[in-house]
């Protein structure tokens, strides 16, 4: 199954454009009448983050071990606090590795300790909210974000987390209007994957996939276009396009060999295209470099539909067993259809109450409620998913299957072909279930209202998008 969450490349990159506003600068000594020395690791890391870039791994890697240094003569140094503390999220985010997350709220404390946020430190507070998003932790990254926004509304970086926070609120109108201000402040990659982003909320599909393109061509960093082409891709994917998915996931491992969401990509592409072996590879090589938990249940319903039922088994469990940050929707999803669907209620109605309130939430609880007996409400939050814009098949086949429960034959007619249409492969368990489903509902009857028919696919009615970016103009 293909998950419907808050894209971990795009949380990443808002915790990189937070650590473009706190990673301090590299100046070459233009003066001493010898050629500045090509720029090391640390330094490659901290010009691609002030360029609101993502930086190489093993670069971040060596820009952490050098503010580490750095801190262990100079402790009171407050920025540099916060760019340790921010880069810690940074590598969290990209390595799926929640270890990361206290050593940077550990080092985002200290910063503030030296020079409290009173005194006007946004870099730590910026890198909190950031944190905070990589944590799931939606309210509690708003909260940071309009602090440092209040302080300071120019301050660009501010804007990719408060975006990340109210898309996980399920605030979509502040999200939207938090990007226009973005690309009013800002231009480049950073702005270009954020349209993309809201674009692909709002259903609106080709300009998801021209600002995707604009990111591409953007991109400054090896790393930040190979985030961009894994966007494509996943673009790609959600259209129901494999094969084009996987070319742009095959660029983009040209340009990071490991990259996670690319192999990731590659194997849920494969799967659709009828090559298992492959995809099987493709997974083990993603889960070794980021083990998300979207991508453990992935890779264990492929094995169930393969009959691999020991390795399916396997994968469940370490989903059960393991300790996962910000996955309720996934687990949500996970405990539905493999575990134990009341548990599912249970652990999705908090994160409701929570506030967090996203299509990914609301798809996830409203699945739960039909898996667990209660289809009646679960149709009350299954249209909040599928109404918001958002074209998802998952989305579409949930809602479907909750119809059919309620007799409502023609709505779930509607909803599973529906979801056919959008991908036909959205699931390598779901997907054929629906194809049953749909042959066996049969064609509607010719006396059906209009409203009840198959109606022809509509892209969702438009208001002005968000301002585009514009390459910067060449160098003389």
């Amino acid at each position: 199954m293909k998950t419907e969450n808050v894209s971990r490349a795009v949380l990443a990159g808002g915790v990189a454009a937070v650590l473009a506003a706190t990673a301090l600068l590299y100046v070459p000594d233009l003066f001493g009448g010898t050629p500045p020395a090509p720029p090391g690791p640390a330094e490659r890391a901290a010009n691609a983050a002030n360029a609101g870039a993502q930086a190489a791994l093993p670069d971040l890697v060596a820009l952490i071990g050098d503010r580490e240094e750095w801190l262990r003569a100079h402790p009171d140094d407050e920025a540099s606090w916060a760019v340790l503390g921010t880069a810690y999220a940074e590598r969290g985010s990209r390595r799926g590795d929640a270890a990361d997350f206290p050593r940077a709220e550990k080092a985002l404390r200290r910063s503030l300790a030296v020079r409290p946020a009173r005194e006007g430190n946004l870099d730590a507070q910026l890198g909190l909210a950031a944190l905070a998003n990589a944590r799931g932790d939606w309210k509690a990254a708003k909260q940071w974000g309009e602090r440092v926004r209040a302080a300071n509304p120019k301050r660009w970086s501010a804007y990719p987390v408060l975006i990340d926070a109210y898309n996980g609120l399920g605030d979509y109108k502040a999200a939207e209007k938090a990007t226009q201000s973005l690309a009013e402040l800002h231009s480049g990659a950073a702005v270009a994957a954020r349209s993309a982003q809201q674009f692909r909320n709002r259903g609106w599909r080709e300009d998801a996939g021209a600002a995707a393109l604009d990111a591409v061509a953007l991109a400054e960093s090896g790393a930040d276009k190979a985030a961009a082409l894994a966007r494509l891709g996943d673009l790609a994917w959600e259209r129901g396009e494999p094969a084009e998915a996987l070319a742009q996931y095959g660029t983009a491992l040209r340009l990071v060999r490991d990259h996670g969401p690319s192999l990731a990509g590659r194997a849920r592409a494969l799967a659709a295209l009828g090559r298992p072996q492959e995809a099987l590879r493709e997974w083990r090589a993603a889960l070794r470099v980021l083990p998300l938990p979207e991508y453990v249940l992935e890779a264990a319903e492929l094995d169930e539909s393969l009959g691999r039922d020991g390795d399916a088994r396997a994968g469940y469990e370490r989903l059960r067993t393991g300790s996962w940050v910000g996955a309720e929707a996934v687990l949500g999803l996970f405990e539905a259809d493999h575990g134990e669907p009341a548990e599912a209620v249970r652990r999705l109605r908090a994160e409701w109450a929570r506030g967090h309130r996203s299509v990914q939430v609301a798809d996830a609880l409203g699945w739960a409620l039909y898996r667990s007996g209660a289809p009646r409400e679960a149709l009350e939050y299954t249209r909040k998913a599928t109404d918001e814009g958002l074209r998802s098949a998952l989305f579409a086949y949930h809602r479907g299957e909750i119809e059919r429960a309620l007799d409502d034959l023609g709505p779930a007619r509607r909803h599973l072909a529906e979801a056919l249409r959008i991908n036909p492969s959205f699931s390598p368990l779901l997907a054929p279930r629906a194809r049953q489903t749909v042959a066996a509902l049969g064609e509607p009857p010719d006396d059906l209202p209009p409203d009840v028919r198959q109606e022809p696919e509509k892209e969702p009615e438009k208001t002005p998008p968000p301002a585009k970016p514009t390459a910067p103009a060449p160098h003389p």
